[in-house]
């Protein structure tokens, strides 16, 4: 009997991913400009509420301090919204969305490529408005927080990346 030098297994842990991809909100104001804008706007507060506690209205001058502490409390909220993101990973044998939130907590759904699905809710005037990935009674939406370009670019990305690994038995 001949010996043949073919292995038949595979080293599932060399693994190499076919498509990885880190999605993080889009936010247009960066640090600097959310310093220009809280100095800008907290110098027209003071300039106003001053003056309004001057001439003897301290209720309006009041009310100009909370609108400056709001405008800073949704900037702030806003920034760390922004520190969320997933990290979307397809290789033949795992599908993996690990979704980090903004306190840097990991949440981590796996699915089997050939199994999963790629869900897309589209709307005729805004585009795709959910995506999501469903397989083995599981499911778990990605993107939500993309805008619309993005959220395009990417289904089409994935919806390749998932085909490419569906055709390579």
């Amino acid at each position: 009997m001949k010996e043949s030098n073919v292995d038949l297994t595979r080293d599932i842990s060399n693994d190499q991913p076919v498509f990885a991809a880190e999605l993080t909100p889009y936010r247009s104001l960066g640090k600097t400009g959310f310093r220009v804008v809280l100095i800008l706007c907290g110098a027209i507060c003071a300039l106003y509420g001053g003056f309004f506690l001057i001439t003897g209205a301290y209720p309006i001058g009041f009310f100009f301090g909370l609108d400056f502490l709001g405008l800073y409390i949704a900037l702030k909220m806003s920034y760390r919204s922004g520190r969320q993101r997933e990290e979307v990973t397809v290789s033949r044998t795992n599908l993996s969305i690990r979704k980090f939130s903004p306190a840097g907590q990991m949440v981590e759904h796996r699915f089997n490529p050939f199994w999963a699905r790629f869900l897309v809710q589209r709307h005729d005037e805004f585009g795709i408005i959910r995506m999501s990935v469903t397989g083995e009674g599981r499911g778990t939406d990605i993107g939500s927080f993309l805008n619309p370009d993005d959220r395009e670019s990417f289904a089409k990305a994935f919806k390749g990346a998932l085909a490419t690994v569906k055709q390579r038995l």
